[in-house]
């Protein structure tokens, strides 16, 4: 398995949903023969975690200005977890190819959890939340799909993550006034302002 596209496919996933892609590696570990997944993924109480904090982001996910609070709070997750997934993928790789992978996961995270919480703003901006919902499953079925896709076809997952990665960064310029509204929006309902 070539380490530097599922290092990028996965990046880009968790940048989207670090929780899920963990709970995608961590299973397929478990339940396959894919030595190149670190067997720190496919611990029970990785998965237990994962999952716990993947259905808190399920729910949180679909409610309009929750969503924008939980991807602020995400913003130092997410790439984390993405560079941490590099490293990881590296395995006992020279210190140059951990530092490599652990910046292409991180940074590939951080992009693309660039366009999801700038493109969550700018759905923000419309006072219905039907589209919360459907966005927010629309990630999910595309991490789950680039994620297990990556697996069987490394190469071909990380153009399908990069196409998706630059799509979406073509979308934040065309949708920045948008994106501004919803940023006055939440900033006026964040829960977490409000309580303070």
């Amino acid at each position: 398995m070539d380490a530097l596209a599922l290092t990028f496919s996965s990046g880009w996933a968790s940048g989207i949903n670090s929780y899920l892609v963990v709970l995608v590696l961590g299973i397929a570990d478990r339940v396959g023969s894919f030595t190149e997944i670190p067997d720190v993924l496919a611990r029970w109480d990785v998965l237990t975690v994962a999952g716990f904090l993947y259905a808190m982001e399920f729910i949180a996910d679909k409610i309009p200005f929750i969503d924008s609070t939980w991807d602020a709070i995400s913003t130092a997750i997410r790439p984390t977890a993405g560079a941490v997934i590099g490293v990881l993928l590296a395995g006992d790789a020279s210190s140059l190819d951990q530092a490599v992978l652990g910046v292409v996961g991180g940074g590939t995270a951080l992009l693309s959890h660039l366009v999801k919480a700038g493109g969550r703003l700018a759905i923000n901006a419309s006072p219905e939340p039907a589209s919360n919902v459907l966005a927010s499953l629309t990630e999910d079925a595309a991490v789950l799909g680039v994620v297990w896709f990556a697996l069987q076809n490394p190469e071909a997952a990380a153009a399908i993550a990069g196409v998706l990665l630059l799509l979406g960064l073509v979308m934040l310029f065309f949708v920045a006034r948008l994106i501004r509204r919803g940023w006055r929006r939440w900033k006026k309902k964040d829960p977490i302002h409000q309580l303070a």
